[in-house]
Parts: structure tokens; C-alpha cells; sequence
């Protein structure tokens, strides 16, 4: 065995030619050129005899157990029995010769020459052309569109250029389209009016004819037909009138109740309390005030002092609401199966109604009273004060023991001189009676002056 390197020069491969040397000096060695002729490779080790230890079988023109890699198409000869791969499609065995190193050859400098700079010579600006006056509505409507689209005017509303009358006149007869004739407006307006308001046959909007031409005899008919409301629109109309005028009514007559019936009551319980002391003052026979019969229904005899709630209230004969109540005074039970006594009785239960709400309303806070609280009756000949003692908040309309001599549910256990004072509850209601008892403290002669209660 021989140790060499696997590539070797064939027999008949002629020398290499030697470099010729660089004329210039500018050869530089080339990348993908070996610095030796031949690449080295990993030593391998043949036989002396490659034919002795690798005898070809006949018929076969490689070495049975050969080692080395031959490529299909390269007959092996005694010579040369070991042929190695070659990189080459085909021929004998190539002998890689160097060649020449490539020399650059320096390349002069590009030379750019300047340029002459340009000159943009300045142009005089565009003049818009003047913008023509389009007529945007014409007799008939129509789909078409404008002919041109206007430009924004570039002067002002007094400097825009106006071109000649007959130019305009002209332009316009190019831009406006013809209208259709009257068979073709009559059958627009038979289509319009059997099929509702609709456009033409052609998608278009339908002309509507001229302002300055009269109507004809079916267009007015359909006009004023038009014109009219429907019966469900003139209904509707009707309806909400109603609830208009009704909504007006309830606000007037809440008003009225709640509001002016005060008003006019309290001018009557001025009037009424005027006459009440003008009679007191001018009358000189002073019966005995006693006595009811005295008194017709409907009549003043006394007043009434509650300084706790600001009252000072008129007190007539009867509990009519028309003569008595509904005027803003108390009335006194006097009458029939309801009557009571007098303030001047030695014994008894003097019993009075009043209104809670509108008409005066003199009992309305008459719940808050408290044991202890001063009313006053003033009467012709005397002042009879009396406590508040106790109060029943409800009780049945039906209920008439509570204005009995000796009220049941009041407290009192026996024979006295007592108040009752009765009025309807809850408020702006009748539903209920709210009562209030009290009992006589003090009975002053009117020649004496005025009780503490009304002084303090």
C-alpha cells in the first residue's frame, strides 16, 4: 500500500502553461481559483497491484470489492484501473489546469456634466368663464339634468359678468327642454289620478302644469276633492276638541272649588258678620238670645273665636248647605230631631257643622286642636268660653249620639254645658264626620269686655 494523494495526473495529460506575468500590476488572485493546482484531499491508501488485489470479473469493467467510487460511463484499463469520480459529464479523467488570474482593468471616472437649470417662465392665470344664469325651474318638471353643472362665481354678487339678454334668451331655449303637449299632460293626469300620485311610465316625476294656466274642469274637481278632509281625519279632529274642552272644564271647575268658592265665601262671612254686630249695636230691645225660635233659618245670632287656628267665623240658624254652610258660615243644629241647645242654657250640648274644605272651609285644621285649646262664642249679650277636650277622628255620617246632651264617646260622664263641632273627613271628601268636644270654662257678660282668651 501507497500512500499518495486520491487525485492524480493522467499519463497522457500535457503540461500546464505557465502564468504569463502582469504586464500592469492590477492581477489580483481570483476567489474561486485554487492557489495549487490541485485541491488536497484526505490521503487514502491503495494496493501496489491495484489488478492483483482487485481482479475484474469478465464481462465487468470495475474491480469486484473495490472501494473507491466510480462513475457509470468511465471504462477502467490495466493502466488505469482506479478511476476516481469526476465532476465533469463526460471524457477521461480531466487534468485541472490553472488559469490565469483575471486582471481588472481600471475603468476612468464618469464625468457628469452640469446641467443647464430650467426656467419656468410664468404663465398668466386662467380667466373662468363667466357663469351663464340657468333657469332652475321651468313650467314642467322634469328628470333631466342640467346641461352643464355651474361653476362658483368668482367675483362678487355686483361684479359677476352678465352676459348679453340675447345670449341668455338663447341659452336658455338650449338648456330647457320642451314641454309635453296637452294630450300627453291629460293622459299624465289620468294616470296620476287613477293610480294615486305617481310618476310616468318612465320613472319620471309628473309634470305639473304651469302657474300662469288655469286648471281645467277635472283638475279643479280633483283639487278640491283633494282639499277635503276625510272622515276619520274629521272625526279625530272632533274627538280631541272634546277632550280639549273637557280638560278646560275640570281645571275651571277645580278652580271654582278650590279657589273661588273661598273667595265668595269670605265676602259673605264679612257681610254677614257686619250685620251681626250693626244689629247688636242699633238694636235697643235686646231679647233674650236664648230663645231659638227667635232666629229664622239661615239668619246670623252669634260668632266663633278659635285664636289657635286664626278663625273667626259667623254662626247661623240650620245646617242648609245652600244658605248656611256653602256661604262660609257654621251652622247650628237647631232644628227638627237635630236640635240643641243655646250657648245661654244652663244645660245642654251646643252643637255646630262647618266646612272642611272649599266654601270658607272654617273647620279644615280643626284636627289640630289640642285639650286645653280656647273656642269663644260670642253671642249678643254674653262671651261663653270653652276648653277642647277630646275628639273622635271618624265616625259614620249616620252617627248623630255624638250631638246628644251627653255625648257618647266624648268623656264626659254627665250632665254639663258643652260644644260640638262636626265636619266632613278625609279631606275633599264627605265620606266620614270628624268630631271635636269641649266643655264651658267661663261665661263673661259682654258689658265686661272680652275674655282673656281673645285679649291675650
Amino acid at each position: 500500500m501507497t500512500t499518495g494523494s486520491p487525485w492524480f495526473r493522467a499519463s497522457d495529460a500535457p503540461e500546464p502553461e505557465p502564468i504569463p506575468a502582469d504586464p500592469y500590476g492590477y492581477a489580483q488572485p481570483s476567489p474561486y481559483e485554487p492557489e495549487q493546482p490541485y485541491a488536497p484531499g484526505p490521503e487514502a491508501s491503495y494496493p501496489a497491484d491495484p489488478a492483483a488485489a482487485y481482479p475484474v470479473e469478465p464481462g465487468s469493467s470495475y474491480p469486484a470489492g473495490t472501494e473507491a467510487a466510480y462513475t457509470p460511463g468511465y471504462p477502467t484499463t490495466a493502466e488505469q484501473p482506479y478511476a476516481p469520480a469526476s465532476p465533469y459529464p463526460s471524457g477521461p479523467a480531466h487534468a485541472h489546469e490553472p488559469q490565469p488570474a483575471h486582471a481588472y482593468e481600471p475603468q476612468p471616472a464618469h464625468a457628469y456634466e452640469p446641467q443647464p437649470t430650467h426656467t419656468y417662465e410664468a404663465q398668466p392665470a386662467p380667466q373662468p368663464a363667466p357663469p351663464y344664469e340657468v333657469e332652475t325651474e321651468s313650467p314642467y318638471e322634469s328628470a333631466h339634468e342640467a346641461p352643464y353643472t355651474p361653476v362658483d362665481e368668482p367675483y362678487g354678487a355686483d361684479e359677476a359678468p352678465v352676459p348679453p339678454r340675447d345670449e341668455t334668451v338663447a341659452l336658455r331655449a338650449l338648456e330647457t327642454p320642451p314641454g309635453p303637449g296637452r294630450a300627453e299632460r291629460r293622459k299624465a293626469a289620468a294616470k296620476g289620478g287613477r293610480g294615486g300620485r305617481r310618476g310616468t311610465a318612465s320613472g319620471a316625476p309628473a309634470r305639473r302644469p304651469a302657474e300662469d294656466r288655469p286648471l281645467s274642469r277635472v283638475e279643479a274637481r280633483r283639487a278640491a276633492r283633494a282639499a277635503k278632509d276625510s272622515v276619520g281625519v274629521v272625526a279625530s279632529r272632533a274627538v280631541g276638541e272634546l277632550f280639549i274642552t273637557l280638560g278646560v272644564v275640570m281645571l275651571l271647575f277645580v278652580t271654582y272649588q278650590l279657589w273661588w268658592t273661598n273667595v265668595l265665601a269670605g265676602q259673605e262671612t264679612d257681610k254677614a258678620k257686619e250685620r251681626i254686630e250693626d244689629t247688636w249695636a242699633h238694636d235697643t230691645d235686646k231679647p233674650d238670645d236664648s230663645k231659638p225660635a227667635a232666629f229664622e233659618p239661615g239668619e246670623g245670632f252669634a260668632i266663633m273665636y278659635i285664636p289657635k287656628l286664626d278663625v273667626v267665623v259667623p254662626i247661623a240658624e240650620g245646617i242648609s248647605k245652600s244658605k248656611v254652610l256653602d256661604k262660609g258660615m257654621v251652622g247650628h243644629y237647631g232644628e227638627g230631631k237635630l236640635k240643641t241647645a243655646m250657648p245661654s242654657d244652663k244645660q245642654g250640648n251646643f252643637a255646630v257643622a262647618g266646612h272642611r274644605n272649599t266654601h270658607g272651609e272654617p273647620f279644615r285644621y280643626i284636627n289640630r286642636l289640642k285639650p286645653g285649646d280656647p273656642i269663644v262664642v260670642e253671642t249678643r249679650n254674653a262671651y261663653y268660653t270653652y276648653e277642647m277636650a277630646s275628639i273622635l277622628p271618624q265616625t259614620s255620617p249616620s252617627n248623630v249620639s255624638v250631638i246628644d246632651a251627653v255625648p257618647k264617646g266624648s268623656g264626659f260622664t254627665g250632665p254639663g254645658r258643652f260644644i260640638t263641632l262636626t265636619t266632613c273627613t278625609p279631606e275633599f271628601t264627605s265620606t266620614y264626620r270628624m268630631i271635636v268636644w269641649g266643655k264651658l270654662v267661663e261665661e263673661r257678660p259682654r258689658s265686661k269686655g272680652k275674655p282673656q282668651a281673645l285679649v291675650g
